[in-house]
């Protein structure tokens, strides 16, 4: 399928009723003022409030916006595979749906994407998390790119900007939106990082509690930490057709 966007931003979407209309009168400010042609892709992950009602309420005001509805809450990282796969455009970003990532950073990102990145990830200098999470994440970013042989400052970022195909051909697994500037790389992408604002939560409650987060990163880090090593590429010198 062909398409004449140059953008398709992926938002999953878990009870997040109270701020779905903000956050998309917030991407058409950010965006509707650039030279590029985007959608938003907004995927229902088994919502049991009113999230999946307002979705259908703003896809009749804004052309630009697409939803799907999971039948049974999946989790993270299989929206975000299903927001993949629907998006029509060659790059793909991602963000949150609980305002704390600010769509007014995606120009710049789509900026610095262009300069030759198939990756770009935000950077949460001044994060709004109560201290717990704030530590919580600081000490599973550093194990995270110990073990990886990383340098991510930002892992847990949900605001990226992607190239599709890579991101459609990496490993596919619960908590591999962790990973994802890892299994890029793994795709040979360049990773480019950009400091980016980070908000205080508007409406409703973390729907992940610190320890849980802790418990799965571990887990899902031995897989991917087996994963490089057990990863190959290759270049072909020549073929006859």
């Amino acid at each position: 399928m062909t398409s004449k966007h140059d953008l398709s931003i992926v938002v999953p979407v878990f009870n997040e009723q109270d701020n779905l209309r903000k956050l998309m009168q917030e991407i058409a400010a950010a965006l509707d003022p650039q030279p590029i042609d985007y959608e938003v892709v907004f995927v229902d992950d088994g919502s049991t409030d009113e999230s999946l009602a307002v979705l259908k309420e703003l896809a009749a005001s804004y052309s630009r916006l697409r939803y799907i509805s999971f039948e049974e809450n999946r989790g993270q990282s299989a929206a975000f595979c299903a927001g993949f796969d629907e998006a029509l455009a060659p790059r793909v970003a991602t963000m949150d749906a609980d305002l704390q990532n600010d769509p007014a950073d995606l120009p710049a990102m789509l900026r610095l994407y262009d300069q030759g990145n198939e990756m770009v990830i935000g950077w949460r200098v001044k994060r709004k998390d109560v201290w717990i999470k704030r530590i919580g994440s600081k000490v599973a970013n550093a194990i995270r790119n110990r073990l990886t042989r990383e340098s991510v400052r930002d892992t847990g970022c949900s605001l990226k900007i992607m190239d599709k195909d890579m991101v459609c051909r990496i490993p596919r697994f619960n908590g591999m939106h962790r990973f994802l500037p890892t299994l890029m790389k793994m795709q040979g992408a360049r990773v480019a990082e950009i400091k980016v604002n980070h908000r205080p939560r508007h409406e409703g409650e973390s729907k992940y509690g610190t320890w849980d987060r802790a418990v799965a990163g571990a887990y899902d880090l031995i897989g991917v930490r087996w994963l490089q090593g057990r990863h190959f590429s290759y270049r072909i010198r020549e073929k006859n057709r």
